[in-house]
């Protein structure tokens, strides 16, 4: 995307609820900072909160003779994290501008938290990737951007910070930008159809770029961060026209006699109210209507084809709903239907299976080495699983994947896991949702890995979804 293409799209783009994003890099790019002055320069700071940070700024020295507060202290709230100067856990924040809301997860730079990283980036409409502009592109730039083409996040913008110490170099900057898009065309990154890439010049300590446009980089025409993170738009609202219905069953409601008060009191009809049967959850992908023909999908058993007759929520029906609302389905045939079972738009399924190829971040000191007994959880079911092999993991140096045997922390490869039962299992290059998956520890529960499904090395597959 062109920087003169989005500065048009700002003029007509219209709000939206609720846009989550997230931030990366690598150490002490001033990640906290931005975020903080986020925060700060969109008014989303009480005066309360803001008074103390400015008197823990002043204790600290910060800013010397001329005052001033430290805005990473908005973000790092763990006692650690204030102590050493770092950020350690994701910190989440919410604030809102007169035309969207925000989630923001403010994420460690440092090797050692990457899982975090995934865990901030794995559910964001965006990333805001930070480099300073004195060091330019690291190698924990490149795991990161290779997390997020992983991820298929579907907007990552690069900010070049710090441009204020290097006197707002235009040259200092483009050769920044250069190298970011020559790792976004290895990877894939803003030339695939998936993701965007901007790169913007910021300074997060004084503001440059991040809430308003600086005067002081007169060669720079594009928007300010805060600008763009108003106006793109989420991924709910790029797949969910596009996908398939899918409906992970979390809870079955099946009320008895004994709940009649609770009918009587929201006004429902008692004998109607002891009959109904329903099946809870989140829809994931796609949109559902009263009437649609839908496939119950349980491990072990044949698609079983119904119709669905009701979608409840909060007390009302409606006669449509689609990702990421939580309902309630009424289907026209009682099927036995439990929790961890899909409920799918009829016709859009491939068959169960119990071969799971995947390509996995690995988050654990604990390696993974063939023949190890796992735990999968995909959607709201959780099976046993034995990892066959080990095909190979990601050259960050020149993002191809290089023969491995065995994954250490931090690194991403390929593998091969057998299911103790089939599952629904999804390209994750078109299911973003049901194509993804955790690996857990069977003996202390602790996640090891984030996986993505892959489909099998023999079918075909897009090029664009190399690693």
């Amino acid at each position: 995307m062109s920087t003169d293409t989005l500065a048009a799209d700002l003029e007509t783009a219209l709000p939206t609820t609720l846009f989550r994003f997230a931030t990366a890099g690598s150490v002490d790019d001033g990640k906290s900072t931005l975020v903080g002055r986020l925060l700060h320069d969109s008014k989303a700071i009480l005066a309360d909160q803001l008074d103390a940070v400015a008197r823990t700024s002043a204790d600290r020295g910060f800013g010397g003779d001329k005052g001033g507060i430290d805005l990473a202290l908005l973000t790092d709230g763990l006692r650690a994290e204030r102590e050493q100067g770092i950020t350690i856990d994701v910190a989440y924040r919410y604030f809102a501008t007169d035309r969207r809301s925000f989630i923001l997860a403010d994420c460690p730079g440092h090797v050692q938290y990457t899982k975090n990283t995934v865990t901030g980036a794995s559910t964001a409409d965006a990333v805001v990737v930070l480099i300073d502009a004195r060091k330019g592109v690291l190698e924990q730039t490149r795991r990161h951007l290779s997390v997020l083409q992983l991820l298929r996040v579907a907007h990552v913008i690069v900010a070049v910070n710090k441009i204020d110490l290097v006197d707002f170099s235009e040259s200092v900057f483009r050769d920044i930008e250069a190298d970011v898009q020559q790792v976004g065309r290895e990877l894939g990154l803003g030339s695939d159809g998936i993701s965007d890439l901007l790169v913007i010049p910021v300074s997060a300590l004084d503001g440059d770029n991040v809430v308003d446009r600086s005067e002081r980089t007169p060669w720079y025409t594009g928007p300010a961060l805060l600008e763009v993170l108003e106006t793109l738009p989420a991924a709910d609202e790029l797949e969910s026209h596009l996908e398939s219905f899918r409906f992970p069953v979390q809870l079955v409601i099946r009320p008895q006699g004994a709940l009649a008060p609770d009918a009587v009191a929201a006004g429902l009809d008692v004998e109607a109210y002891r009959d109904y049967r329903a099946y809870a959850g989140q829809i994931t992908e796609g949109s559902v209507k009263v009437g649609d023909k839908v496939s119950v999908l349980t491990p072990g058993q044949d698609p079983r084809t119904t119709t669905v007759v009701g979608i409840d929520f909060a007390g009302s029906s409606l006669e449509e709903a689609a990702a990421p609302q939580s309902v309630a389905i009424r289907l026209a045939e009682e099927f036995d239907v439990a929790r961890g079972d899909t409920i799918a738009a009829a016709g859009t399924v491939r068959e169960a299976s119990a071969d799971l190829y995947a390509a996995l971040c690995w988050l654990s000191p604990k390696p993974l080495r063939e023949g190890q007994k796992v735990l999968v959880k995909h959607g709201t079911r959780t099976v046993q699983a034995l990892v066959r092999n080990v095909s190979g993991k990601l050259d960050l140096a020149s993002f191809k994947l290089e023969p491995a045997s065995t994954l250490e922390l931090n690194d991403i490869g390929h593998a091969q896991l057998r299911l103790a039962a089939p599952l629904p299992l999804e390209n994750y290059l078109h299911h973003r949702r049901t194509g993804a998956f955790l690996v857990i520890d069977p003996l202390d529960g602790n996640t090891l890995a984030a996986g993505l499904v892959k489909d099998h090395p023999g079918d075909h597959e897009d090029e664009r979804y190399s690693i």
